[in-house]
């Protein structure tokens, strides 16, 4: 069926818009509501009116989307919720809960415009949550995951300074490792250099016996 939107539908178009939709679409919920009327040339001409008027409205609500925009990417927002150690929740951050903490903020914002990755988040941390706004405009806002008692952020900082131990522990280990690795190395290239420093030495002793023995042999001769 073809409608022309009487308002603003979420994921279909704004006042004033013609769509074509289904047509269970259009009676059992467009219509009703008042959100959109049947497209005809009566109403047709009748938008053609508001044109003026709906181009201003439009004007304003983007500006409001750009100053909610700001207000949102300066907002960081902190939900606290039971977890275990590991950080993992009992239970999870959807976007009602995050639509609930931007209440408490002052800020209201539809549930179904805001976006969590993977549709929830189950664990401690940080992350960032995308709100989407009029116009294809979209803000990004920084949600803080923490658990309610403070444990499972301390559990977790404690492995990880295990952690880090270990790797130093490892990274020491390695560099004894190279180091002793660089000193034998080096024992066996004088090891090698004594050894042929002797062969040398043994060579210029034995061509010196020679030397002498081919003299003695020449004197002998000339006597």
């Amino acid at each position: 069926m073809k409608i022309i939107l009487n308002e603003d539908v979420y994921n279909l178009g704004e006042e004033g818009d013609v769509r074509e939709v289904a047509n269970g679409y259009a009676r059992n919920f467009l219509l009703p509501q008042g959100l959109a009327v049947v497209f005809n040339k009566q109403n047709l001409a009748v938008f053609e009116s508001r044109k003026e008027a709906i181009e201003k409205r439009k004007e304003e609500k983007r500006k409001a989307a750009q100053s909610l925009k700001q207000q949102l990417e300066n907002l960081s927002i902190t939900v606290k919720m039971p977890a275990g150690e590991t950080g993992k929740l009992f239970g999870s951050v959807t976007n009602a809960v995050v639509a609930e903490a931007l209440e408490k903020e002052g800020v209201t914002v539809e549930k179904k415009k805001i976006e969590v990755a993977s549709s929830s988040i189950k664990m401690i941390g940080k992350y960032s949550v995308t709100i989407k706004l009029y116009s294809g405009e979209v803000a990004k806002i920084e949600v803080v995951v923490a658990s309610t008692d403070g444990k499972a952020e301390a559990a977790m900082a404690k492995k990880l300074e295990v952690a880090q131990a270990k790797s130093k522990k490892t990274e020491a280990a390695a560099e004894v490792d190279d180091t002793e690795t660089v000193e034998t190395a080096a024992d066996e290239a004088e090891t090698e250099a004594e050894a042929v420093e002797t062969e040398v030495e043994t060579e210029v002793e034995t061509e010196g016996d020679e030397s002498t023995e081919t003299t003695e042999e020449e004197t002998k001769v000339e006597e």
